[in-house]
């Protein structure tokens, strides 16, 4: 089947582009989601206006996606999680918690899934590949730090543990007083 593409595609192509497509791919998404028509003779007369709007909606989308590229290659992006000795991360930061923090950093609101890694699960620096389109992408550095825990703190945590213990369990001797005052 072959339909004529009303809309830009990543994956299949351009608007005003004619593509040979499977039937079902055509009849049930792309055609009734509006982003493409069968390829007539009278639609492809209208193809020429629907390339000229495509043409300045991609130039405008190519500008954004550049300035956008560029701020993500400056960005650097520190995470702090719990490490083993050699580490090796206890959990993983994962492409969602990288896109939240690139959101929140730029104050945009991409998808999850422009993100092309796997979930990072070593401590140290890492490039992060994000895929803003099909011909703009760009890398963000990512540091992972291990959390860590000076003794002196958890010393200190455990005095006064310790403390509130002693505190709230009363001595046998505490009860012997009690008991003599009822024996009386």
């Amino acid at each position: 089947m072959k339909v004529l593409l009303k809309e830009d595609i990543d994956t299949l192509g351009y608007a005003g582009e004619v593509h040979k497509v499977a039937p079902g791919y055509g009849r049930n998404y792309l055609i009734p989601r509006g982003l493409a028509v069968l390829a007539t003779p009278g639609e492809l007369k209208a193809a020429e206006s629907w390339r000229a709007r495509a043409e300045a909606r991609r130039a405008q989308v190519r500008a954004e996606h550049e300035a956008l590229a560029e701020r993500l290659n400056s960005l650097h992006l520190n995470f702090t999680a719990k490490a083993g000795e050699q580490g090796k991360l206890y959990g993983s930061i994962t492409t969602a918690a990288i896109m939240d923090e690139i959101n929140h950093a730029l104050g945009t609101d991409l998808d999850r899934r422009k993100v092309e890694s796997a979930p990072l699960r070593q401590v140290g620096e890492h490039k992060v590949l994000v895929l803003l389109s099909r011909d703009h992408r760009a890398h963000v550095t990512v540091n992972i730090h291990p959390e860590t825990e000076s003794k002196v703190e958890t010393v200190a945590e455990e005095a006064v543990a310790e403390v509130a213990v002693e505190a709230v369990v009363p001595t046998e001797y505490e009860y012997e007083d009690e008991f003599e005052e009822f024996a009386e």
